[in-house]
């Protein structure tokens, strides 16, 4: 007998919540992903997630699934990505799977359990399912709100000098920026307030920099015209 909730017209489908987990470590944006100890896919990384409990939401599911693999609170931003339902991506039968973005500031060091590391975005491993391309959704969705809104916010640290902030965005980007035209765009659009404070001065000597923080610690848009382009020749565009 079919249950009125599983039936041709309305079919019941496993449903996870994955976490695409981004940060700019040591000059590089890397993400977080843990490597699977069953089958399918024994041995190959995935992100982290799981399935959709039939009494929460898929908020409350995909910060229950990071909470094993990090401390969640130092997720400064948490966004929904996309819904993957393509009926062949899982070897099982069909699963429906909704991604989110995480981002955690580049001060920051989480703590990782035995089977979690922290992979290149641009030299990711083999990967379980379709979430390779799930990461490349994700970097899709940070590099073009870097453009237009605030987002850079939860990759920085509390305060930063413009040549920090530019490396970055250089990170997250994935080409290069000008330390000059960064300061430029951000200050223009409000984004960034001085602190009144400088850095230690470096081995070097010289002027000591000075700190900025973003004005608001929250997402918001800045511009929704604006787009950050790779550099054409050697002009380095931004607007």
């Amino acid at each position: 007998m079919t249950s009125v909730w599983s039936s041709p017209e309305r079919p019941a489908y496993p449903h996870q919540a994955l976490a695409v987990v981004l940060q700019v470590r040591a000059g590089r944006l890397v993400v977080m992903l843990w490597r699977r100890a069953n089958e399918p896919f024994a041995g190959a990384w995935a992100l982290p997630g799981g399935p959709l409990l039939a009494d929460e939401t898929l908020g409350a599911s995909v910060a229950r699934q990071l909470a094993s693999k990090v401390e969640v609170r130092q997720l400064s931003h948490l966004e929904q990505l996309e819904t993957r339902s393509d009926p062949g991506r899982d070897p099982r039968g069909r699963t429906v799977a909704t991604a989110y973005l995480g981002l955690v500031p580049s001060h920051l060091d989480p703590a990782l359990p035995a089977d979690t590391a922290w992979h290149p975005t641009d030299a990711l491993p083999g990967t379980a399912f379709d979430h390779g391309s799930i990461v490349g959704s994700a970097l899709g969705r940070l590099r073009a709100k870097l453009s237009y809104t605030n987002v850079g916010f939860a990759l920085a640290p509390p305060s930063f000098s413009i040549a920090e902030l530019r490396d970055i965005y250089v990170a997250a980007l994935g080409y290069e920026v000008t330390a000059t035209n960064l300061q430029r765009v951000l200050l223009r659009r409000g984004v960034l307030a001085a602190t009144g404070e400088t850095a230690p001065p470096g081995r070097a000597g010289g002027r000591p920099a000075m700190l900025y923080r973003f004005a608001a610690p929250a997402l918001e848009v800045t511009d929704p015209f604006a787009v950050l382009k790779p550099p054409s020749g050697r002009g380095h565009a931004a607007s």
